[in-house]
């Protein structure tokens, strides 16, 4: 089996990085929810040598992500774990939570589900960064943003750009109070959130 490889993580990993690094500075344990090819996962591993970097993804992309893993050769990027958002989570905390052009391939209810989930890996203190394409204000950002929402729907209509308040909506009502909303190349962006203090 070939390792599996997507183009366009070799163009938007620096510009994540730079957010991670400013972000996950004081982070121990990031839980990828849909770490895709792996290709993210080995080279924020290798640039965050301080955190522990658990991959997970659905049960038949694992076996791609632990090609990755296994030539990287890390010591930081434990054995990837099976996580549906439908199904079953892990059952331990993590001090941060990233995620990367997912939201826009699971259908809504998934990315409902997600944000009800999540405060069950989080730890008190927790940072939670995703990166994608969003519209804003019910709007596309860009024409290639909205031909490629119209790509997304025509394969699978349950796709497509999500609204980035509707998503914000959804982190707060996870106890996640909004640190950053950052402008990425190639008309992205990456969310940041920080778990708010019990009340």
């Amino acid at each position: 089996m070939d390792k599996p490889y997507a183009p366009s993580c070799d163009r938007n990993r620096d510009p994540i990085l730079a957010v991670l690094r400013e972000h996950f500075a004081d982070r121990r344990e990031v839980l990828e929810i849909g770490s895709g090819t792996g290709q993210h996962a080995v080279h924020f591993a290798a640039a965050l040598p301080h955190l522990v970097w658990q991959c997970s993804d659905r049960p038949e992309n694992l076996p791609g992500i632990r090609l990755w893993l296994a030539d990287a050769s890390l010591g930081n990027t434990p054995e990837p774990i099976a996580l549906d958002v439908n199904g079953a989570w892990p059952t331990r905390p993590y001090d941060a939570v990233f995620s990367a052009n997912t939201l826009h391939i699971m259908g809504w209810p998934e990315v409902e589900r997600l944000f009800e989930r999540l405060p069950s890996v989080l730890a008190a203190d927790a940072v939670v960064a995703v990166y994608g394409p969003f519209k804003v204000g019910g709007r596309h950002t860009s024409e290639s943003n909205a031909a490629f929402d119209a790509t997304l729907k025509a394969k699978a209509a349950h796709q497509g750009l999500r609204d980035v308040e509707a998503v914000d909506a959804l982190a707060q009502g996870a106890g996640l109070a909004l640190a950053v909303d950052r402008a990425m190349p190639a008309n992205n962006r990456c969310i940041v959130w920080r778990r708010a203090p019990a009340a």
